[in-house]
Parts: C-alpha cells; sequence; structure tokens
C-alpha cells in the first residue's frame, strides 16, 4: 500500500479522524479516530532496508465501548489484507475508551508522477 492509500482507507471509515492529533485545538466529539505510522519495522538484507514497512496505529475513541464500530473498522482491515492487534483502554480523566490497532503496512512508491 501507498501512505496515500492507507490514508483513503482511514478516511473511508468514515469518522472523523486526523493523522497524529486534529490541529484546530478544539475538542472532538467521539467518535473519531486518530492514526499514525509509530515506526518502522523493515526487512533487511544484504545489509540494507529491503522492504520498507511501517507500523500504523490506528487509536478509535468512543464514549462508550461500541463492538459495532469495532466490527466495521475491523472488516476495513480485512478487506485491505491487514492484520492487526488490537487493545481497548478506559482513560479515566477524559471519560472515554480508547481501542488501539496496530498493523504492519508493506509501503510501496506511490504511483502518482
Amino acid at each position: 500500500m501507498t501512505r496515500e492509500e492507507v490514508a483513503n482507507m482511514i478516511t473511508s471509515m468514515n469518522l472523523p479522524c486526523a493523522y497524529n492529533e486534529f490541529n484546530d485545538n478544539t475538542p472532538q466529539e467521539p467518535p473519531f479516530i486518530c492514526w499514525f505510522f509509530a515506526r518502522s519495522d523493515d526487512f533487511i538484507a544484504d545489509n540494507q532496508n529491503f522492504q520498507n514497512i511501517e507500523v500504523l496505529n490506528i487509536e478509535l475513541y468512543t464514549k462508550y465501548k461500541d463492538f459495532e464500530l469495532d466490527d466495521a473498522i475491523e472488516a476495513v482491515l480485512q478487506a485491505a489484507g491487514l492484520v492487526w492487534y488490537k487493545e481497548t483502554n478506559y482513560i479515566e480523566t477524559e471519560k472515554i475508551f480508547q481501542t488501539a490497532y496496530e498493523c504492519e503496512v508493506v509501503i510501496t512508491a506511490s504511483t502518482d508522477t
């Protein structure tokens, strides 16, 4: 996938979303998504980075645990051929649930010229 395809996949989830954080400094009303590439986990061969692999984090924030929304997000990830790990936490200070997905994405060069 290209980084643009990853962004389009996130946008297709039909929730307010932003890379890392919303920049307008206004509180977001849940549900919403923040996503980012946390680190690389490249495939290395012959003393060089052979394949660019990015660790993608998708964080869903909700007022209550929304299993149907989880299922919808997981359907999008599955359709994209991604494997994920999921963890849910309740953030007491914000009174909000965070469901975090972590996936490894093989990043390909953009075909735009």
